[in-house]
């Protein structure tokens, strides 16, 4: 049966605050707050290195020992967990019982707890494998004294974040004491957000644990909780309402344009993820258009990579995204100064090319920061997500090619390896069915999205021989396996010389022989990329 409340008065709008608890971790902002506080006339509770700190400052402050009649014991492990500290916070002051239960024990109501915890997500991150560090921070009495001022925000207001200081104090002034019912309810929404998180982060520390030789990837339970870090103007579509979560300033920064919308960021992302497959290469870039590689090439240079890939399809670039993986150059700036690009991403800019590319207002200018590191790929799917191991980035050459087979009689040659190599880098960036046609570390022609390989192989070809490449000594890559000759056959006519594939089809001896037959090399790489 459910605990149904008592019959009483609402509560009111505007609550006095006449006493105030504080207890924090990080006590940035915390001076100037308790001296706006004690400025009304609020007096001030606290324990420790917060009582300390503000004693510091020319504070008066009452020890929480001093109100329990209880020392701090355990090493500060137990200092506020008391009925004298939770009578204050939870004593509801429209039920007449409580408040005469208050006065028979001689507890004073507390109006306001400022509280922040132990930094626990810090120090697991800082030492994964010290327990005995992780144990230590675990805050008991934070999250209890958060929790207890949160149940009561009728009454009681609870701030966890230093960032809310000024505008709580801020209100106060504006209240001659008081806060509204609104500010409270919107911090206790905070403050359980708060502790909410901190308890998913320990219960994910404590499961890697339970397996440290061999975590599980996939666990029983996902614990996600993301900040909101920006609103976006819209979604995919202008009728579709769309926000940013998460912490992405760890892996890129905007430094000039607009904005980035919902669209930029899914095309930045699917640019970062491609441009880590080349991160030891030499001077390569890469050009996209809805997320899928519409142009990619390796080169001596970036001018000359960012040619060869432009060179791919000239009329899909515009209004796209580049991507480089060297520090961009003058000279490459120019060059994709002279058509519309939305977003330029590279590691570093060389002296001047920040200038030059800030010219155009609407250009978006980022900085990748560092290589994209996941280890899960979560999707919405209807009624839940979908999580899978993230498809990271390819080792080298030379350690992929103790895994790969060559299952035809001609074996590639040394630039056919280093072609399929790099076909392959690319078209597990291209939506399946994907093909790509290579030569000399340089896209020819991607056909992406088809439901036909075939037809993907098709369009490839029909848009590299638009732009006029002869695709004469090609090598081409499939996403996966031939289910049919026909489409190993379709690449030999188109002139490519080597294939890359996943093999694994039941068909295989047939799409072998019929590579054979036309001297073509085949490699079998045994793992399949597809791209939804």
């Amino acid at each position: 049966m459910l605990h149904q409340p008592r019959t009483h008065e609402p509560p009111p709008d505007l609550q006095p605050v006449r006493r105030a608890l504080l207890s924090v971790f990080d006590k940035t902002g915390l001076v100037d707050f308790a001296r706006r506080l004690a400025e009304r006339g609020i007096e001030l509770i606290s324990t420790g290195g917060t009582a300390r700190t503000l004693r510091g400052a020319g504070l008066a402050v009452r020890d929480v020992s001093e109100l329990t009649g209880f020392p701090e014991i355990l090493d500060g492990r137990v200092k506020t967990l008391h009925p004298a500290v939770h009578g204050g916070l939870l004593a509801r002051r429209n039920v007449p019982e409580d408040l005469a239960q208050l006065e028979r024990h001689g507890i004073a109501p507390i109006d306001l707890v400022v509280v922040n915890l132990y930094p626990f997500e810090q120090a697991v991150e800082q030492a994964p494998d010290d327990e005995a560090l992780a144990v230590e921070n675990i805050d008991i009495g934070g999250p209890t004294l958060i929790r207890a001022a949160a149940k009561n925000f009728f009454f009681t207001a609870v701030v966890v974040d230093p960032s809310d200081y000024d505008a709580v104090a801020g209100e106060l002034e504006q209240h001659a004491g008081a806060l509204t019912l609104a500010t409270r309810r919107r911090l206790a929404q905070k403050a359980f957000a708060r502790t909410a998180a901190y308890d998913r982060a320990i219960a994910a520390y404590l499961e890697r644990r339970l397996q440290p030789e061999a975590p599980e990837p996939l666990p029983p339970r996902l614990q996600i909780d993301l900040p909101r870090v920006q609103i976006l103007r819209y979604g995919e579509n202008p009728h579709q309402r769309a926000a940013l979560y998460g912490n992405p300033d760890r892996f890129f920064r905007q430094l000039h344009g607009k904005a980035l919308s919902f669209n930029n960021l899914l095309d930045l992302s699917a640019a970062l993820r491609l441009i880590d497959e080349f991160r030891e290469a030499d001077p390569t870039c890469a050009i996209l258009k809805h997320t899928n590689p519409c142009g990619v090439a390796t080169a001596d240079t970036l001018a000359e990579a960012y040619a060869r890939a432009f060179a791919t399809d000239r009329r899909s670039p515009f209004g796209g995204i580049v991507v480089v993986n060297r520090p961009l150059d003058r000279e490459t700036a120019e060059a994709i100064d002279q058509i519309f690009t939305e977003v330029i991403i590279a590691p570093d800019f060389e002296e001047g090319v920040l200038d030059f590319l800030k010219k155009k207002a609407n250009r978006r200018i980022i900085q990748q920061l560092r290589p994209v590191q996941e280890e899960l790929d979560v999707r919405s799917a209807v009624g839940g997500l979908l999580v899978q191991e993230a498809d990271g980035p390819l080792p080298p050459l030379e350690a992929l090619r103790s895994s790969w087979r060559v299952v035809t009689r001609r074996a590639p040659t040394e630039a056919e390896w280093r072609d399929l190599d790099f076909a392959w880098r690319v078209v597990k960036h291209v939506k399946s069915n994907a093909i790509v046609y290579a030569r000399d570390r340089a896209t020819l022609g991607i056909g992406a999205g088809q439901m036909s390989r075939v037809d993907a192989s098709e369009i490839a070809v029909l848009k590299g021989k638009r732009e006029g490449h002869d695709f004469t000594g090609s090598v081409v890559a499939s996403d996966a396996f031939f289910p049919f000759a026909d489409g190993l056959l379709a690449a030999v006519e188109s002139g490519a010389r080597a294939v890359i594939q996943p093999g694994g089809s039941i068909r295989d001896e047939e799409v072998i022989q019929a590579a054979d037959a036309h001297d073509v090399a085949m490699v079998f790489t045994g793992t399949r990329h597809f791209r939804h």
